[in-house]
């Protein structure tokens, strides 16, 4: 099914130079105060009588974690702050200990931190995947109007979807999309992998995002669809402009408009390959989801094309954080490099404490759609519900030393692929990609430090991705 990759042959990595987030059109634009479309899907109306954040006077004078003798101000759940990006997991210690369910007045929305009601939510039927079209419900004509081609293609995608629409659309996409045809792209990941690390050469200072970790996972996804890697750097373009419309923690319409120009530009990208597909069938996935059949039923035109869109969106961005972050880790835990270093072995099990201590992805949202009581909150219906995955994952409830990175640990398994229905459709893959890729890092350069570790990393805004605008290393062979 799968086309032969050329290792000797750097023009498969395009002609253009990877574009670093740094120039990300959202940097480019800039944030506006008002709140984001995950904002989108989080504006509700405020409701009387919850408690504004955890100022209530029902809680206890809070004290810093780790610190007893340290009084400190009441919490603000704030999450677009400098500090919050750089480290949120002392917040979610607080909320988890003081409020876990917290009414959050600047989101409009309940936030869960706990591990064991964020996967109960998971599993709840009456926890509506479905925020996008209550949104778009809300929009005026013509605002809806500027962005029709959102509104039309994101609706579709699977992942804002409930039975029964959900339910076809992923047997549908699982019937070529699937474990098997996912763990046959090793070789492929194998060679571009190889390709990377042949561009960067003996050079010492590396992006890892630029150079390693955002090209990897574009590339393969690409690979498996049959896009060509020519394409790279319109592929990532369109996803990044598209990512102010998912991901941004702010906006304005300035980013509505971006978003809508590159959804219809990326659902053009797909149609002429979707055409030249029917005419003559390749090896690869958009030609098997093109003539994909079952029984009668297969995906109509715009599902031809908001899936492409969708896998090839959420085929890399999450892991390039995924990956990026794991090595993030990795370097500040230099003993647990050093044994992922000498033992391969623990690349599957490496990956999975990586997934946990820092995932890529920061939250899933839900709409509840029947009256819910979890502790002492009451959740009604037409309520947002944000999961802070990455808080779930390092709740000491779930998991002893919790904040530390242990690559042999056992036990419960990490939520950031989700859980239940919606668990994400891809994680074989992305899984695949870090086993392969962060034991190679490891093995190839034996000395690995940040640039500038003293300076945080400057992390992406955004209430759902969890990731960094860029990674300036040091590195020696």
């Amino acid at each position: 099914m799968r086309r032969a990759l050329c290792c000797s042959c750097p023009d498969k990595l395009g002609h253009r130079k990877y574009r670093s987030r740094q120039t990300r059109c959202a940097r480019a634009i800039g944030s506006a105060n008002a709140a984001s479309p995950v904002a989108a899907l989080i504006q509700t109306r405020t409701r009387s009588g919850r408690p504004t954040d955890l100022a209530s006077p029902r809680l206890r004078s809070p004290t810093l974690i780790g610190s007893p003798e340290r009084i400190i101000k009441p919490l603000e759940f704030r999450p677009d702050t400098p500090a919050f990006l750089a480290d949120p997991f002392p917040i979610y210690r607080r909320l988890q200990d003081e409020d876990p369910v917290h009414w959050s007045p600047r989101l409009k929305s309940w936030v869960l931190t706990r591990y064991d009601d964020v996967k109960r939510v998971c599993l709840d039927r009456d926890m509506s995947s479905n925020r996008l079209e209550p949104f778009f419900a809300t929009l005026p004509g013509p605002e809806a109007a500027r962005i029709g081609e959102i509104i039309r293609f994101l609706s579709i995608w699977m992942v804002f979807r409930d039975p029964p629409d959900h339910t076809r659309l992923r047997r549908l996409t699982s019937k070529v999309f699937h474990v098997k045809s996912m763990h046959a792209m090793r070789p492929a990941i194998e060679q571009i992998l190889a390709l990377l690390l042949d561009r960067i050469g003996a050079r010492t200072d590396v992006d890892f995002i630029q150079d390693f970790a955002g090209p990897l996972p574009a590339l393969v996804i690409m690979e498996m669809l049959g896009v060509p890697h020519s394409e790279l750097d319109r592929v990532k373009r369109m996803s990044d402009e598209m990512a102010l419309f998912i991901g941004s923690s702010r906006t304005s319409q300035e980013k509505y408009d971006v978003a809508q120009a590159a959804t219809k530009e990326m659902a053009d990208f797909f149609r002429q390959f979707l055409n030249a597909r029917r005419a003559e069938p390749q090896h690869d996935l958009m030609s098997e989801l093109v003539h994909l059949r079952d029984g009668e039923d297969r995906l109509s035109e715009d599902e031809l094309i908001a899936t492409c869109i969708l896998l090839l969106f959420a085929g890399h961005e999450t892991t390039t954080n995924h990956i990026a972050n794991g090595l993030l880790s990795l370097v500040r835990f230099p003993a647990e490099l050093r044994a992922l270093r000498e033992d391969p072995s623990l690349a599957a099990k490496a990956v999975e404490e990586l997934l946990r201590y820092d995932g890529p992805s920061s939250a899933q949202v839900r709409v509840v759609k029947v009256r819910h009581a979890m502790h002492d909150k009451t959740l009604q219906p037409g309520d947002r519900v944000f999961m802070m995955l990455n808080a779930a994952n390092r709740d000491p409830r779930a998991y002893d030393d919790a904040d530390q990175l242990q690559l042999r640990r056992d036990g419960v398994p990490h939520l950031t692929f989700g859980f239940g229905l919606h668990i994400c459709l891809g994680f074989p893959l992305a899984r695949l990609e870090g086993q392969v890729a962060l034991p190679a890092i490891a093995r190839h350069w034996r000395r690995i430090e940040l640039a500038a570790p003293e300076t945080a990393p400057e992390w992406i805004n955004s209430m759902v991705f969890r990731g960094m605008q860029s990674m300036p290393l040091k590195v020696e062979r």
